[in-house]
């Protein structure tokens, strides 16, 4: 059986490259990328990937694209800044030429602010499926936090080695998710008729804050746990207060021209 890696990405420069060497070891890799302005698709092209632009209209769409451009037996979805580590690889070489399921998810270790994280909700971190025999899931076309659709009638499968991540190299990116995310959680929210405010949420935002901080053990992490409650916090707050914006439209009042000194 062969397989195929799909990789997003947008403007992945400092990324892109770790994430395909840890991939080469595939028999196609295809780069989804969102027309870049940085050198993306041209170190994509150099380690041997081939890129497919596609306009950007939410992730499910997205994934949706990359995939009907893997011609393998099976896909491996891999995001820019995730990593295959030797021992997932073996074991999706060993699953794949005798598979008793279709799709398996994949559980991630994420490294943040110098360390491992263990809490927090971010390991096992798991995503949608990452590992799938072509044509059997597929995705829904949610803008952000995009759910998966089974083809398949047999159960989902888990790997037991974990690939790594590492979602931020800083807090400008910690920030920036938070910002862009927040906006197309916003839109996912306006198509399911959802009203906004800047209470619901503040108490959206203090219940993302309590689940990852207190819930989901993430004062164990220290100080990287509590960033990534505040995180949570932060782009829950501004996407109802982001969809306020959008349901209301506010503008400023229309200036007057004054000539006169009078």
């Amino acid at each position: 059986m062969e397989i195929s890696v799909y990789i997003i990405a947008f403007n992945e420069a400092e990324k892109i490259k770790d994430c395909i060497n840890s991939v080469l070891w595939a028999d196609e890799i295809i780069v989804a990328d969102s027309y870049s302005k940085d050198e993306t698709e041209e170190i994509a092209k150099s380690l041997g990937a081939k890129v497919i632009q596609i306009k950007f209209d939410g992730f499910g769409d997205l994934r949706n694209k990359a995939i009907s451009h893997c011609t393998k037996d099976w896909i491996f979805s891999l995001d820019s800044d995730e990593r295959c580590t030797k021992s997932v690889r073996d074991e999706i070489l060993s699953i794949i030429n005798s598979a008793p399921l279709d799709i398996y998810k994949v559980p991630r270790k994420n490294f943040f602010m110098g360390k491992w994280v263990k809490y927090s909700g971010w390991y096992p971190n798991y995503r949608q499926p990452q590992l799938f025999r072509k044509g059997k899931m597929s995705y829904d076309l949610k803008p952000v936090h995009e759910g998966y659709i089974s083809h398949s009638e047999k159960d989902i499968g888990y790997l037991t080695n974990s690939i790594w991540q590492f979602p931020f190299k800083n807090t400008y990116e910690v920030i920036h998710k938070a910002n862009r995310y927040s906006s197309l959680g916003a839109k996912k929210l306006q198509k399911k008729g959802v009203k906004g405010g800047i209470l619901k949420g503040l108490m959206h935002g203090l219940w993302a804050f309590i689940k990852h901080y207190i819930f989901k053990l993430g004062f164990l992490d220290g100080g990287a746990g509590f960033v990534i409650a505040f995180g949570n916090f932060e782009g829950t707050f501004y996407r109802y207060v982001k969809l306020a914006e959008i349901r209301a439209q506010w503008k400023p009042p229309k200036s007057n021209t004054i000539k006169d000194k009078n």
